[in-house]
């Protein structure tokens, strides 16, 4: 089974396949931890303040945790957030492109989410990605590679 297959479900409620939330655009798609925690609050308000540049471009942004939707509506809702939030309840996703994995905490090892970002092209393919970001300026750099992939006629 393929990434795209793997289901996932949006901030409203809605299951579907990756495919149905990622095909037909370019879409950065970007695993982090947890709503509401620090350094994913910071890298969640940075794609927001970056996401008119990204639509320009005809990019969607794309978040994933493993929140639940009702957690995903509180944390847009607390932060103005305007980036579109998914959850990956078992963390299936998580784990077929390698954003999941052994992470260590003063000294203790725990399986858990890797902050990872990945941009897909209109057909669902992965172009780009990055394993183990941090948070803070991210969405900056990554708004930097969709410049460079992207090939001039299709910038607005």
């Amino acid at each position: 089974m393929s990434y795209l297959d793997i289901k996932v479900i949006d901030e409203g409620g809605k299951e579907a396949p990756l495919m149905e939330f990622v095909k037909g655009k370019y879409t950065v798609l970007y695993f982090y931890p947890k709503d509401n925690t620090p350094g994913c609050t910071t890298e969640a308000k940075e794609f927001t303040e970056l996401i008119e540049e990204f639509e320009r471009l005809g990019v969607q942004v794309i978040g994933v945790s493993r929140d639940p939707p009702e957690t995903h509506r509180k944390f847009k809702e607390k932060h103005g957030l305007k980036v579109k939030l998914l959850s990956d309840p078992n963390g299936e996703l998580h784990k077929a492109l390698g954003a999941w994995g052994k992470k260590k905490l003063y000294g203790k090892e725990y399986e858990g989410a890797i902050r990872s970002t990945f941009i897909l092209n209109p057909e669902g393919e992965i172009v780009w990605k990055k394993i183990k970001v941090r948070a803070k300026g991210h969405a900056k750099e990554v708004l930097e590679e969709i410049k460079k992939l992207i090939s001039p006629e299709n910038q607005i």
